[in-house]
């Protein structure tokens, strides 16, 4: 991959630098907030190499994988100084529910890799301990339990620094609103019952607090931009930041700070209340929806319960054990579909993407494997299941906020309970097994959709390599309108299109651009290679067949330039339809995703 090129098709292909409000990244994703989310080019954004696939929700996600952290960079430098200020953004009917998860996913994302790095160190100098290699007495253990303890204490600068990056305000002036409710002086005045102008301050250590810190920059927020507005140019400098000060610290410490030390509170009474209602069967649910969760992004809004819960409690017991159990579920799945495929390419994105979900990352394995093919979904779920309830019933703690996996699994690790790591790594045996297993006995390439096949049903794979599309999205009124007949279209990636099944060659236009085929159920099926390329007269095209010819599923039948038919101008979208539709139930499948040649797109059924 050429991650300069990587990076210049991804900032033109998300409507250039000017549509760029704000940019992140988490483990695998790049993370855009758009001002405008209509000018993003999905399909020609799938199509870059490098990119694992495209979601957008509450935010243009582009899946990168392992290389995440060197794109971000070479995007970073394409994009330049962001200009936010005064933008009315422009979204695509986004609820407020979606703004706000936006909000919440800008300011928590970028905590992770300082929290993860301080926690996983944490959870090292226990193992060390607990087994003997160095004593808790130790100036140098001391030392090291300090270094991995910063990024918790310092949780309300960390977020002050957050926040203010994404409300676009002076983010030393926020820090400077938060870090006093953490000075030592001021712990210790409100220690001692201190009063404000009259008003009692509520006594509350606010290291490690995150809810405070939010609401004490969304209000300093309101109060710069006021004061910027009305203060003086000749003045600004000085006198928005200390009236912003002035007035944003004393209602921190009188109203915001409480608020959210009983917003955070609440947030981590949510696992005691869980844990009493449903015990361990919390933890497997949450686990078995996971893989729904992470391909639509939604898993991000598990993070401020979770930093809240280790802030609060010093473990979490919910989120994070159920993670392990779906991660380790999702790297035996596609070990599994690596040993049963005969799809060389698959088995390569498989091996990938298990080695990468065994060590806590499942965005390959999701988009590359999981997703594309229901019996490995299901697999998956089920395991999840399966590892979720294990780890549930033996209430096992995580103690680092990270991707849970084999290399950080001493997360895990517990000073008061040293089986906790060990029902940790039984979760972890026991998920690999159960997918591994499951997904062996049930996975088969050719019967991906449905355990019932009826004797005349025929399950027709893609002609061709690419992403399909619902037909309606064709740049055709004949083929949109479904007057030719029923079926898909799909954005092709390579340039030969093969027999989807069994059949027989009954229709080959003198230009080799149409094809039409019978099944062997009857069905006739018309596959169109681009839109209006009947005009090129059979330039670029290349038949392997002739009328008559009885063909295998997989086998080629046109050969066309796909590079010269779109610098020629021209939609080069293959569209297969049944013509006699009158006589078929037409189902489709796997619509918007990308499809090898082994995925079943279309059933056809007699009616009867």
């Amino acid at each position: 991959m050429d991650i300069n090129q990587t990076a210049k098709q991804i900032v033109s292909f998300i409507g250039g630098k000017e549509n760029v409000a704000h940019l992140e990244h988490c483990s695998t994703r790049l993370r855009f907030t758009l001002k405008n989310d209509d000018l993003v080019k999905k399909e020609e954004l799938e199509k870059v190499d490098g990119v694992i696939g495209v979601r957008q929700n509450v935010q243009c996600q582009v899946i990168i994988g392992n290389d995440v952290v060197e794109v971000y960079k070479q995007v970073q430098k394409e994009l330049g100084e962001l200009e936010t200020t005064g933008v009315n953004r422009k979204k695509s009917k986004q609820s407020w529910g979606a703004i706000f998860l936006d909000f919440i996913i800008s300011i928590f994302q970028p905590l992770i890799p300082a929290i993860a790095g301080g926690g996983i160190l944490k959870s090292l100098l226990l193992l060390v301990s607990v087994s003997g290699v160095m004593s808790t007495e130790s100036q140098t253990y001391q030392i090291l339990n300090l270094i991995g303890g910063a990024p918790l204490y310092f949780l309300p600068i960390l977020v002050a620094m957050t926040t203010a990056k994404k409300l676009n305000v002076n983010q030393l002036v926020a820090v400077s609103a938060v870090g006093t409710l953490l000075l030592p002086e001021m712990t210790t005045l409100l220690s001692s019952g201190s009063t404000f102008l009259g008003f009692g301050v509520e006594n509350i250590a606010y290291a490690s607090q995150v809810f405070p810190a939010i609401l004490t920059v969304l209000f300093y927020s309101q109060v710069e931009r006021v004061f910027t507005r009305f203060s003086p140019k000749a003045i600004r400098i000085f006198f928005v930041p200390m009236m912003s000060l002035l007035i944003t610290v004393p209602i921190a410490l009188l109203i915001l700070g409480p608020l959210g030390y009983n917003v955070g509170m609440a947030f981590s009474g949510v696992i005691v209340w869980l844990y009493s209602h449903l015990g361990w069967l919390a933890t497997a649910i949450l686990a078995s929806v996971l893989p729904l969760m992470v391909v639509t992004g939604m898993h991000k809004a598990m993070v401020p319960y979770a930093v809240s819960s280790m802030s609060e409690l010093g473990a979490e017991l919910l989120y994070l054990p159920a993670s392990l159990a779906h991660n380790i579920a999702e790297s035996g799945a596609c070990f599994a579909v690596s040993l049963r495929t005969k799809d060389s390419k698959l088995r390569s994105t498989a091996i990938s993407a298990g080695i990468s979900a065994l060590f806590g990352i499942t965005e390959p394995a999701l988009y590359g494997v999981t997703i594309l093919h229901k019996r490995v979904l299901y697999s998956v779920m089920f395991s999840s299941l399966i590892g979720g309830a294990v780890a549930g019933i033996f209430a096992i703690k995580s103690f680092a906020l990270v991707g849970p996996g084999l290399a950080s699994i001493t997360m895990f690790v517990d000073a008061d309970n040293a089986m906790n790591i060990v029902w940790a790594f039984v979760t972890l045996a026991i998920s690999f097994a159960v997918a591994f297993v499951t997904v062996l006995v049930f996975f088969k390439e050719q019967a991906e959709i449905s355990l019932e096949k009826s004797v005349d049903e025929e399950f027709l794979t893609s002609p061709i390599e690419g992403k399909v599309i619902a037909l309606s999205e064709v740049k055709d009124d004949v083929f949109s309108s479904g007057m030719v007949g029923k079926g898909i279209a799909i954005v092709p990636e390579t340039s030969e299109l093969v027999a989807p099944e069994d059949g027989e060659v009954t229709m080959l236009f003198d230009t080799y651009h149409a094809l039409g085929f019978k099944t062997a159920n009857g069905a006739e099926i018309l596959f169109h290679i681009g839109i209006d390329t009947v005009k090129l007269e059979g330039k670029y095209f290349e038949s392997f067949v002739k009328v008559g010819d009885k063909i295998k599923r997989g086998e080629k039948m046109i050969h066309f330039d796909l590079q010269a038919i779109q610098e020629a101008g021209y939609d080069p979208t293959v569209i297969c339809v049944v013509t006699n539709q009158e006589s078929y139930q037409v189902d489709s499948y796997h619509v918007y995703e990308t499809v090898s040649n082994t995925a079943e797109v279309l059933s056809i059924s007699p009616i009867k």
